[in-house]
């Protein structure tokens, strides 16, 4: 089998889907823009052959890269990321080479909101109340029927086009007098706790793991607000969560891969599908997911990319944690105070950055525990100014 992973470095931890694969025999092929010679041994140890470009967004390297690992190796049977960020050009490339696996069809529904929607009626989940505006008039007539406060997303995912909370006439009146020139999505802004959906898939679309996170606040606000960011995971998932996650798998025919989404449950119990993607939601969650269950995910989706499905047992052992600091707070605990009350519990800890931790942090904790009480502690802790 031939595999050809993009960006296999970063995040640092992704090594290891590279290394497993490897294990159970396949032929480890990267494409990525960093020097050869800067990759750690346990990357390049496991690769069978790198291919460097000069920039990853440049898709006529990726496709000469690609040609070239088919003339030498034949077929090429996978091609892979588990990033948000390389999602759509794994599909172009898919796309292009006949390859198994998500194609620009999917990504484009996947990355419009409109038609989303869509798919989200089709599972039979609940969902914002959501519309395409392109004139202030059409958004005015709109807002009668959903009312203030509301959200404008650009239809497609673009980097120049950023999300906006509007929450009156005059915002919206400003909002179209300055937003970028691109179709926005309008959708009711809702109150309620963010929780995760997350899981794993075998080649006939069998769902192999599944799990659920609470998590601090959606990114937007982390960045706008400055907000700590935290994420842990639940031994027990509240049935409404999981009958809304598991009946949103049924409406994608998803094979071999991740998917995460993300649900907002109301004070009124209410379970609210708000976004999906189709890999692990960042770096970190990875960890997550092999701590809380004593599990090897790295090496389970290798087993059901080379051997179709995966005999793997779990049962939620632990509570596990991700608790993350930023260099521009003033905490009240230092790490010293941190090892020293709460040590025993902290599997890991590291400096991350962005793109890993999908925050703003600095530094980040891993911790676990049976108790969901000792996860909650360490948060506090952790963050407290």
């Amino acid at each position: 089998m031939n595999v050809v992973f993009l960006a296999p470095h970063f995040p640092n931890n992704y090594y290891q889907f590279c290394a497993n694969l490897h294990k159970l025999g396949a032929t480890v092929l990267a494409i990525a823009d960093e020097k050869y010679e800067n990759l750690h041994q346990d990357l390049t140890s496991v690769l069978t052959e790198y291919y460097q470009v000069n920039d990853m967004h440049d898709y006529d390297q990726l496709v000469r890269a690609i040609g070239y690992f088919t003339h030498k190796y034949g077929k090429i049977d996978c091609v892979e990321s588990h990033s948000e960020e390389w999602l759509a050009t794994d599909a172009r490339l898919r796309t292009d080479f006949n390859i198994t696996g998500l194609k620009n069809e999917f990504i484009k529904q996947l990355r419009q909101k409109s038609l989303m929607k869509k798919k989200f009626i089709k599972a039979g989940v609940n969902a914002l109340p959501g519309k395409v505006v392109r004139t202030l008039k059409d958004a005015t007539i709109f807002t009668k029927k959903i009312g203030y406060p509301l959200v404008a997303k650009p239809d497609i995912e673009l980097g120049v086009a950023g999300t906006y909370t509007i929450n009156n006439q005059q915002e919206l009146m400003e909002f179209f007098a300055y937003k970028p020139p691109v179709d926005y999505y309008l959708e009711s802004f809702i109150i309620g706790k963010i929780y995760t959906f997350d899981g794993l898939v075998d080649r006939d679309g069998k769902l192999v793991f599944y799990t659920s996170h609470a998590v601090s606040e959606g990114l937007n606000e982390m960045f706008s607000d400055d907000l700590d960011s935290y994420s842990y995971s639940l031994r027990d998932i509240p049935k409404n969560l999981e009958e809304a996650g598991m009946n949103t798998l049924k409406a994608f025919d998803i094979r071999e891969r991740f998917f995460h989404f993300e649900f907002i449950i109301t004070p009124e119990d209410q379970v609210v599908l708000y976004e999906i993607n189709m890999c692990p939601p960042n770096g970190v969650s990875m960890d997550l997911f092999n701590f809380a269950n004593d599990i090897d995910l790295y090496y389970e989706w290798g087993n059901i990319l080379v051997n179709g499905s995966t005999t793997m047992e779990y049962n939620r052992k632990y509570h596990s944690a991700y608790i993350g600091r930023k260099k521009n707070q003033n905490y009240l605990h230092s790490h010293e105070e941190i090892m020293e009350n709460f040590g025993p519990l902290i599997v890991q800890q590291n400096q991350v950055t962005s793109s890993s931790s999908g925050t703003l942090d600095h530094y980040g904790y891993l911790a676990r525990s049976p108790e969901l009480n000792d996860m909650l502690q360490i948060m506090d802790f952790i963050h407290a100014k």
